[in-house]
Formats: C-alpha cells, sequence, structure tokens
C-alpha cells in the first residue's frame, strides 16, 4: 500500500476500519476505496486531508492482470480482509475474490432479520 508516514503509525495503533472499504481497478491498477484510517494526533500537521481517501496498492504485473481476467469473466468482487504488518514491518492488505449473493440468500437473511426482530419486542423487559 502507499501510505504516508501519519497513516502507518495509525494502523499500528489500530485506527484503520475495513468495514465499508472494497477495491477496485483502474487503468491497470488496484485501489483501495473507503478504507477510513484516522488521522494520528500528534502529526497534526502531517496527516492527509481526507482519512478516507483512495489509496493505490502495490501489486505485480502478473497478478494485476490475473485479478482483472477474473473480474472479467466471473463477476467477482474484490474485497479487502485483513491489514496486517509482516516481518519486516510493512503494511499489507490481504485481498480476497467474493462472489455476491444469490437472491434466495437475501431473503432468507431478511427473515431472519425480521424473526429476531420480533422476538426482540416480545421479550424486550
Amino acid at each position: 500500500m502507499i501510505l504516508t508516514g501519519p497513516e502507518v503509525k495509525s494502523i499500528r495503533l489500530g485506527q484503520a476500519n475495513l468495514a465499508e472499504a472494497h477495491c477496485m481497478i483502474r487503468n491497470n491498477r488496484v485501489l483501495l476505496v473507503g478504507c477510513h484510517i484516522s488521522p494520528y494526533k500528534p502529526a497534526a500537521m502531517n496527516n492527509p486531508g481526507d482519512p478516507a481517501r483512495t489509496r493505490e496498492l502495490l501489486l505485480k504485473k502478473h497478478e494485476v492482470e490475473r485479478l482483472m481476467g477474473k473480474l472479467k469473466e466471473q463477476g467477482l468482487t474484490l474485497v479487502p480482509l485483513k491489514l496486517y504488518f509482516n516481518a519486516r514491518n510493512f503494511a499489507k492488505l490481504e485481498i480476497g475474490l467474493a462472489r455476491g449473493k444469490k437472491m434466495h440468500d437475501k431473503r432468507r437473511d431478511m427473515k431472519e432479520r425480521d424473526v429476531k426482530r420480533d422476538l426482540q419486542r416480545r421479550y424486550k423487559v
């Protein structure tokens, strides 16, 4: 990942959030979109402007080509899974290929959510 110094320190403090993040490929570059890295307080002057800015991921050319092929052929999506530091203290992002839910799976989840909500209403103290 291409990060600034204060962003690395924020990640070390556990102030990164991948909940709403996703990856996309533009101009043969893999971009991380929507990852929120909170500003590092002691470096107030050096923090980048937007904590949820788009960041570029550093992948080799053959890795990007393989991912582009998978995304085009099978209708998969790139999803960030884990943000960590390796043995050499480089920030790494683990990405995965995910397939979207089918319509019947979505209906089942909606039904389970409704049942849970009804149970909570009935047994609310």
